[in-house]
């Protein structure tokens, strides 16, 4: 198998669920004992979180560019972002590598793609949700994508950092996010993306009407692939 590159720490909620995932996938397919080569670099989230807020985009590029090539020097061939929101420096981070990077809008869009939807309804954190950078990548793939009202991506945004980042999960939360969703498929949304690595912590099939695509195991799933080769 080819050994896999992660960043991850952002947050390390869903990095555990990454490793977890992956080598479920690769245990899955090959059977008996086998679990997936990888290498993990985890960031300290409140730095990040820091340079986000802060509009410090350069200098978390910088950092995550670093990150990439010593993870590749260490042997992997592929780079995996254990993030959405940080897919937003995907460009400086690729520029300097000689290896894949298996990017995470790519591969949820084929996903949507293959089951015949088009117009999807995203979750995120507001830099996913509000930006071009996610959008424009699903948008590449030919899908129209909706997002919520600002009220309520304000919420989704918040209960990310404040409480899914920090492993707490609850029923209100939970009931905003379905009633989010709501009305994201009466606006005609076919489909949901959970498009936060944490979301899938709080919500999932049972809670809308319509198909979710969870980000985190999509990834998750196209890293193991790629190292089964």
């Amino acid at each position: 198998m080819r050994t896999i590159g992660l960043i991850g720490g952002m947050s390390w909620e869903s990095t555990a669920l990454y490793y977890k995932l992956i080598n479920e996938r690769v245990r899955d397919r090959l059977g008996k004992l086998h679990s997936a080569p990888l290498l993990l670099y985890s960031y300290d989230f409140q730095e990040i979180k820091e340079m986000q807020y802060a509009g410090r985009w350069r200098e978390a590029a910088s950092s995550l560019a670093e990150v990439a090539r010593r993870l590749e020097d260490a042997g992997a061939r592929a780079i995996v972002l254990c993030t959405n929101t940080m897919h937003k420096l995907a460009p400086d981070i690729t520029s300097s590598l000689t290896i894949p990077f298996i990017h995470i809008g790519d591969a949820t869009a084929q996903r949507i793609r293959a089951k015949g939807y088009r117009r999807v309804g995203l979750l995120g954190t507001r830099f996913t949700m509000e930006e071009e950078f996610y959008i424009d990548r699903l948008r590449a793939h030919d899908l129209d994508v909706l997002v919520p009202s600002e009220g309520a991506r304000a919420d989704v945004n918040r209960i990310i950092y404040d409480e899914l980042c920090l492993g707490n999960v609850t029923a209100p939360s939970r009931r905003r996010y379905q009633d989010v969703m709501a009305a994201l498929v009466a606006a005609g949304a076919e489909c949901i993306i959970l498009g936060c690595t944490e979301i899938t912590m709080l919500v999932g099939q049972g809670d809308t009407t319509v198909e979710t695509f969870d980000t985190t195991a999509i990834h998750a799933e196209a890293a193991a692939d790629f190292a089964i080769g």
